[in-house]
């Protein structure tokens, strides 16, 4: 299989004045293609800091950062955007859908920006929508959509313009148990049709949907555990 993710050494800090407040200490990490990973950890670990480095929001103070082959640790903002519309989907627990489109033009919100022509737009929206069985609702409005069905349109946002990579923040933190269990039986749908699924969560029962488990704290990799081989050693350093 081919790395998608490699960080080698990725340390990131925060400054209070002159005082720099360390939050990630040394992460060293491998994705492969088409892998299912759920990063797990206490409030305080670094989870979501490291999701914001992969979602290419936020940038590393030190370390390397490579995304499907390009080093994407240093570059610029204005390339580091074109590399979130070309090669990341976003699912967030809030959904962030505009609540005066319909859903299939909230799924085509993307396509806009990469310069797509209409009539394209709406045909790749409805396809979206499709792999998420909900191409019978795309003229509907978020406030005619139960919960699960608008965080399955923010789903189909993410996965249409075919990015290398699928990002979910707590995507069913505002959801019940069943409808979270749906959501999650999409996303497992979506890697094994290809895609590759990392995902920010705190509840293990939503974890338990992944293959592979990288548990957080202090800042480092506590551990690393596949379903299928148990587990994945990973070399980890500490900012001294």
């Amino acid at each position: 299989m081919s790395v998608i993710i490699r960080l080698e050494d990725i340390r990131k800090s925060y400054f209070m004045g002159s005082q720099a407040i360390p939050v990630l200490k040394g992460i060293s990490l491998e994705i492969f293609r088409n892998e299912y990973v759920a990063l797990m950890g206490p409030s305080g670990s670094g989870k979501s800091t490291l999701m914001n480095i992969l979602g290419c929001l936020d940038s590393p103070t030190g370390g390397k950062y490579i995304l499907n082959g390009k080093d994407v640790s240093k570059m610029p903002d204005d390339d580091l955007a074109e590399v979130r519309n070309i090669e990341i989907g976003f699912v967030f627990q809030q959904f962030n859908l505009l609540p005066r489109l319909t859903a299939a033009e909230n799924v085509a919100l993307p396509l806009i920006y990469a310069g797509v022509g209409k009539k394209e737009r709406l045909e790749r929206a409805m396809e979206a929508l499709t792999k998420v069985g909900l191409d019978s609702r795309s003229h509907h409005k978020s406030n005619e959509l139960s919960g699960g069905q608008i965080q399955r349109v923010a789903i189909a946002r993410a996965l249409v313009n075919n990015p290398s990579l699928l990002l979910a923040d707590e995507p069913t933190g505002n959801l019940d148990t069943r409808t979270s269990a749906e959501v999650m039986e999409i996303f497992g749908k979506i890697q094994q049709a290809g895609n590759t699924v990392v995902l920010v969560t705190h509840e293990e029962d939503i974890a338990a949907y992944a293959h592979r488990v990288v548990r957080l704290r202090d800042g480092l990799i506590e551990s690393d555990k596949t379903r299928e081989m148990g587990e994945v050693r990973r070399e980890s350093s500490v900012v001294s």
